[in-house]
């Protein structure tokens, strides 16, 4: 991430279902827009009433591409933090048009209204395919204690 990017935190709720699509060079790219309507308050009424919604584009890349198309859906409150960015393009007539979305860094499901089931998944080791268990050098392995005497995490004993 470069110095002096926005970066912005948005709450809101999925418009609709997760697009994913994979590109022409075999990148995972995901397509979602997030819904934020703020409550404001009324003081001719007494009450709270919905304010104008904010609806963002957002747009995330390879493997979190992936688990979002997987782990969310319409409707699904979620927190999502990532870079503004401005899309710029001329219409066949000539027209300028510019839009803003988001490159998403992160996102996950908000619990303030709802909980939520996290399944970690291994990291891949260079080989791009799951360290074998009970790798002393993989320190992502969920696996259980190795042999006595392996020197793999979980091991106490000494290797000689």
């Amino acid at each position: 991430m470069a110095a002096n990017e926005p970066v912005l935190t948005i709450v809101g709720n999925l418009t609709d279902d997760p697009q994913l699509r994979i590109t022409s060079t075999g990148v995972s790219m995901c397509r979602f827009s997030v819904g934020c309507t703020p409550r404001v308050f009324d003081k001719t009424t007494s009450a709270y009433r919905d304010g104008d919604p904010l609806f963002v584009t957002c747009t995330a890349w390879r493997d979190l591409a992936e688990h979002v198309a997987e782990s969310l859906a319409k409707g699904v409150r979620v927190i999502v933090t990532g870079r503004l960015r401005q899309s710029r393009w001329q219409t066949p007539d000539g027209d300028k048009r510019s839009t803003y979305g988001l490159e998403v860094d992160e996102v996950g499901p908000s619990l303030r209204f709802a909980t939520a089931q996290v399944t970690k998944l291994t990291r891949p080791n260079g080989g791009g395919t799951p360290a074998p268990l009970g790798d002393p050098w993989d320190s992502w392995a969920t696996a259980s204690p190795a042999p006595a005497g392996t020197g793999a995490p979980g091991d106490d004993t000494p290797p000689f």
